[in-house]
């Protein structure tokens, strides 16, 4: 999944959650704000990011500044992924199976957003352990970093694209 510049890109961008946060002071509790947001292009890039602020529309100009410096790339084939996939990031762990076209996006919450802004549209997903919109969302970008296409896979194993399907 190699670093794209996301300045030649059509980017959309999601709010997946925003989190209020108390600090406790000396004359009560302060209040901060921090927003996860994803961005995408619909066709295979993706990228997510957080932003902490004292004011809501701070922090989501934050995280979708961020987001755009950490637009990726997914290989996609026909509207889902090449493979089954795990993602793991803290206790939250999702997995990603790709589904027959007309199945739909089956997934949840943060999950989702990040999956319809990298443009896939038939795809399984299970998350289990955290339901914590960080840990899913940075679970997914992790298990979709860890796809490969077929052809990426002959030139890393010194095969043809014939021999990496009949084995």
């Amino acid at each position: 999944m190699a670093k794209i510049r996301s300045s030649e890109l059509n980017l959309k961008d999601k709010l997946v959650a925003v989190n209020r946060v108390s600090k406790v002071v000396k004359g009560g509790r302060r209040f901060s704000f921090n927003a996860i947001v994803a961005v995408g292009d619909g066709s295979g890039h993706i990228g997510i990011g957080l932003g902490k602020s004292n004011e809501v529309t701070d922090a989501v100009t934050k995280a979708t500044e961020d987001a755009k410096r950490n637009v990726r790339s997914v290989p996609l084939r026909r509207g889902t992924i090449p493979h089954m996939v795990h993602g793991k990031y803290g206790a939250g762990k999702v997995m990603l199976k790709p589904a027959s076209p007309g199945t739909g996006l089956i997934a949840g919450g943060g999950v989702r957003a990040v999956l319809e802004l990298a443009g896939v549209q038939d795809i399984l997903t299970k998350s289990q352990g955290s339901s914590n919109p960080h840990n899913l969302v940075k679970a997914t970008m992790d298990a979709l970093a860890q796809l490969s296409d077929a052809h990426a896979v002959s030139v890393r194993r010194g095969i043809t694209l014939t021999k990496v399907f009949n084995g």
